[in-house]
């Protein structure tokens, strides 16, 4: 019987070029965190290096985690994790009130450590929140994951930095849609492996494109080391501070809610539907990454949605090709000046590739609601106010400014948010009370038989 292609083993070549596009996919996410946190605190410019190659190491190890899993710890589906970004505006904000900034570091190692562990004992609980995530409601937090994702992409396609001059400039968008314009291109007129790799062929065309355009900065490659390792507890021990331990527990709450909503997305890509164990293993694996991260000072790991999108756009569901990926990661922590060789991709080039990634995701998302039943009333109503829900931190960020900074952890992620009202409206519409059945229940755009009959 042959595998199923989630546990399928590709040739060397195909699992390296593969591989090395799920990093690339990856890359600006993992490092953003460390970089902002790294300046808060005031971090030289060999600590914040370090910090960064911790980073990229402990997402390698979460990586192998969730891919290849040992005993009843990880998904063992193509399934990337790396640092949470949902982390960032609490770590910040604990810097902020940290007296000592050398303290700083140790007081959220500490309380990344107290939230995996407890995210890991609540793990099989959360898990059996499958039942609440019926396709009408997967189906609306898979579009809006994608929906989520897609102002990263526009954000990358204008520049690295919104204070530079050229942000937003005329060259860095036009380096974006010429990179989108070849990986169409790709997709379009080639086959085979050529095809599966086009993502990662866009964005070598759109590096060497930037370089006439001064774009291109190769000299991330001249500065890094060849060798250096995240020495354990580098920036002293991880102290433990009740205030930082809850914010971070808030955080590990929403990571897991993504996480689930996430490997659900994943399971209805790769023909593998994510069930109670799976979403359990796969918990546990992002919940340990998180406690075991911060012993190589890396930050809380959760699961990477914009890799879903380059699953989906290839078709390319071996988890030991996300494996290989995580060997990327694992290598480019030790080895300082092979990040840097990622990190010569301009920005622009990242935003172009990004909007193909992520716009798949959005579609996946689509597919499955198509699947859901949306001649039915009630999930019309479920999808539309969940959506616009999802929506509002996306078009409106300052939105939800006058709540609590615990609150906003929440309510500024739309994917979160999102979740949570498709879960509730399910539950009212579909579950609680006997009421009118859905098919009776008239278009929220059209009127009633009885309205009708009255006009």
């Amino acid at each position: 019987m042959a595998a199923h292609p989630v546990d399928e083993k590709l040739p060397a070549l195909k699992m390296a070029t593969t591989g090395l596009q799920h990093v690339a996919a990856m890359y600006a996410g993992v490092v953003a965190p460390p970089l902002i946190v790294g300046a808060a605190i005031g971090l030289t410019g060999t600590e914040l290096t370090f910090l960064t190659g911790a980073c990229l190491f402990t997402a390698g190890l979460a990586t192998f985690l969730q891919t290849l899993g040992i005993w009843k710890i990880g998904a063992r589906l193509p399934f990337v994790n790396g640092v949470t970004f949902a982390g960032v505006a609490p770590m910040t904000a604990i810097v902020a009130s940290t007296d000592d900034k050398s303290d700083a570091l140790p007081i959220i190692f500490g309380a990344v450590i107290v939230a995996g562990l407890l995210g890991f004992l609540a793990a099989p609980f959360f898990s059996k929140a499958i039942r609440f995530f019926p396709p009408v409601v997967t189906g609306t937090v898979i579009t809006l994951i994608g929906v989520s994702l897609l102002p990263v992409a526009f954000g990358w396609a204008q520049g690295p930095k919104p204070t530079a001059d050229d942000y937003g400039s005329t060259t860095n968008l036009t380096l974006a849609a010429l990179t989108l314009v070849v990986v169409l291109l790709l997709r379009r007129f080639t086959r085979g492996f050529v095809k599966q790799i086009a993502v990662l062929l866009g964005l070598i065309a759109g590096t060497l494109i930037a370089i006439p355009f001064g774009v291109t900065d190769f000299s991330p490659v001249g500065d890094a080391d060849i060798v250096g390792f995240p020495t354990p507890f580098h920036f002293g021990a991880p102290q433990f501070q009740l205030a930082a331990i809850l914010s971070l527990c808030v955080v590990m709450v929403v990571s897991m809610t993504e996480s689930t909503a996430d490997m659900l997305a994943l399971g209805e890509i790769v023909d593998r539907p994510a069930d109670e164990k799976t979403i359990a293993a796969g918990l546990r694996a992002d919940t340990l990454g998180s406690a075991l991260s911060p012993l190589f000072n890396g930050f809380m790991c959760s699961a990477f949605a914009q890799n879903i999108g380059l699953v989906a756009m290839t078709r390319i569901r071996s988890r030991f090709v996300v494996a290989t990926g995580g060997a990327f990661l694992v290598l480019m922590g030790l080895c300082p000046v092979a990040a840097s060789l990622i990190a010569v991709v301009p920005r622009p080039v990242l935003g172009g590739a990004g909007v193909v990634l992520f716009g798949s995701v959005a579609a996946s998302g689509i597919q499955t609601l198509v699947r859901a039943g949306l001649d039915r009333d009630n999930n019309v109503l479920i999808v539309a106010v969940s959506l616009a829900v999802g929506i509002i931190p996306i078009t409106e960020p300052e939105f939800y400014h006058a709540f609590p900074e615990t609150a906003k952890i929440v309510l500024d992620s739309g994917i979160s948010t999102g979740c949570v009202m498709a879960v509730l409206l399910n539950l009212v519409f579909n579950h609680i009370g006997k009421g009118r059945e859905a098919h009776d229940v008239t278009h929220p755009m059209e009127a009633g038989e009885e309205i009708a009959a009255v006009h």
